[in-house]
């Protein structure tokens, strides 16, 4: 099973520090002053509703949809995550429309190409965006890192059982109670 990061929507208050040590974390120049709303494109979404906010990323399926469905093979599987070998990446949206947590998303990035001439020209290539679970870095995901709250979790199969078995557990716990009227 690969490991994915879960939030808690209990937990989460909504202040997208996740998204920006996400962004941090992959961006190519140390300078934050050189983020823009152009390229600030982070793997990690925080979702706000009325009441509640959680971050939403991408789940690392097992027999992940967006991969199956990339005409270039552009996505693959890495050991645990599934991730995007951006130099064969089209940017066709055909992995956006698959993937059924809405994870994933085609994004402009600049780029410089040589047009020839020797004269080079700045243009925007699209390319698929999506969590790789900050696999360049050796502390892991920068999100769950930076969480005030603690929110985000980093899951693997062991943890996912735990958490099952919890849940299992109140319910019983709950059931019980409403059986003891």
């Amino acid at each position: 099973m690969n490991r994915f990061i879960i939030a808690d929507a209990s937990k989460c208050i909504g202040c997208r520090t996740c998204e920006v040590a996400c962004v941090v974390s992959h961006q190519q120049v140390e300078d934050c002053a050189s983020l823009t709303p152009q390229n600030f494109l982070p793997r990690i979404h925080v979702v706000k509703g009325v009441n509640v906010s959680i971050a939403t990323t991408c789940r690392q399926c097992e027999d992940a949809p967006c991969a199956n469905v990339c005409p270039n093979g552009a996505i693959t599987r890495h050991r645990d995550h599934i991730s995007v070998e951006q130099q064969r990446c089209i940017g066709c949206k055909t992995c956006v429309v698959a993937c059924p947590y809405g994870a994933m998303e085609v994004v402009l990035r600049p780029v410089v190409r040589n047009a020839g001439s020797g004269l080079n020209v700045l243009t925007d290539k699209a390319e698929a965006n999506k969590c790789d679970l900050c696999q360049d870095q050796a502390d892991g995901p920068a999100c769950i890192r930076v969480c005030p709250t603690n929110a985000i979790a980093c899951v693997d199969r062991e943890k996912l059982e735990q958490l099952s078995q919890e849940r299992r557990r109140r319910a019983a716990l709950d059931g019980a109670s409403m059986l003891a009227f």
